[in-house]
């Protein structure tokens, strides 16, 4: 039985510091940035790891007021892609805590 104790003590401790890591990790990563482009460059998006975007630049050739539907298109291309980015960035990160181990909530 105290055998037992000895590896649930173990354990918890493990748990603790994986805790502390994720949160360093969150911390570190909301810093870090990501970014994407659509249409060869005509609009740039930045984002961080919680997903917030940063930054939108769009090249002055991208704007043609006759063709506004195509300027809409590349900022939600570029921003789903940053996004998309952002995410896979948060995931490489976590997996390096956690083992590649899922837990559901997180992330």
């Amino acid at each position: 039985m105290l055998g037992n104790m000895g590896n649930m003590n173990k354990m918890m401790k493990q748990v603790q510091k994986m805790q502390q890591d994720m949160a360093k990790m969150q911390e570190e990563i909301a810093l870090k940035t990501v970014e994407a482009t659509a249409g060869g460059g005509m609009v740039t998006v930045v984002a961080n790891g919680k997903q917030e975007i940063q930054k939108v630049e769009i090249k002055p050739e991208a704007v043609d007021p006759d063709d506004v539907e195509m300027l809409q298109d590349l900022i939600m291309a570029a921003v789903n892609e940053a996004i998309r980015k952002s995410q896979d960035m948060v995931a490489s990160e976590m997996s390096k805590i956690t083992g590649g181990l899922k837990i559901p909530g997180l992330f």
